[in-house]
């Protein structure tokens, strides 16, 4: 059985699902400081140009390479404009599941991208390669990716208690943690018969990144 996914594009009606380039740098060096993406990841701030490089040439090609899963740089068909990114990681072969994770450029919120991000890796993942069980974990009073969550017809399977690190703005302006509860989700193969892709209306800024690095 293989232990890697392929080195893929996955397309839709209005996204393009690809691997990261060294044109995507800038865009995702923007969009990774957003407040809210700063708030619900693990990801550096402030997020440098030097960790875009990084994550886009090397990290985001090597979750592939390792077989821990696959990294898409979610963009718009028409204007090629990085609007988020999909994540699969913690990847088991034996069990065929994996966990997926997403950030959403603040501009493209509101349009329904991460349902439509999400649902097109889901659909991939169960029909090309014949994987049994999609989780997502959402911090507690992370309201946005819990609708994407519910939206993509995931089901709620409980609460991981003070399992996440998020972060929060102090009165100076700074950052400081703080703990989260993690709602589980999952996602099978049947679940998808009932579901149509929302089109608008699903701000989905961000789902729990663990272990960004």
């Amino acid at each position: 059985m293989t232990s890697t996914f392929p080195d893929i594009s996955i397309s839709t009606d209005r996204l393009v699902l690809r691997p990261f380039d060294a044109t995507d740098v800038p865009a995702l060096t923007e969009m990774m400081n957003d407040e809210l993406i700063t708030a619900w990841t693990s990801a550096p701030h402030p997020f440098t140009t030097a960790d875009a490089r990084d994550w886009a040439l090397r990290t985001a090609p090597a979750e592939r390479l390792s077989g821990r899963g696959i990294v898409f740089a979610v963009t718009e068909f028409l204007t090629h404009r990085l609007v988020g990114t999909v994540r699969l990681h913690h990847t088991d072969w034996r069990t065929l599941s994996t966990e997926v994770a997403y950030v959403t450029a603040p501009w493209a919120r509101g349009e329904g991208y991460a349902c439509e991000s999400v649902l097109a890796v889901a659909r991939w993942l169960f029909r090309d390669q014949k994987f049994e069980r999609l989780e997502l974990r959402t911090a507690a009073d992370n309201t946005a990716s819990q609708q994407v969550a519910q939206k993509i017809g995931s089901i709620s399977e409980g609460v991981l208690r003070n399992a996440w690190i998020a972060r929060s703005r102090t009165e100076d302006g700074g950052w400081t943690d703080i703990r989260s509860d993690l709602i589980v989700w999952s996602l099978l193969p049947e679940d998808l018969d009932e579901v149509r892709a929302p089109q608008t209306g699903s701000t989905g800024y961000a789902a729990a990144f663990h272990s960004w690095r």
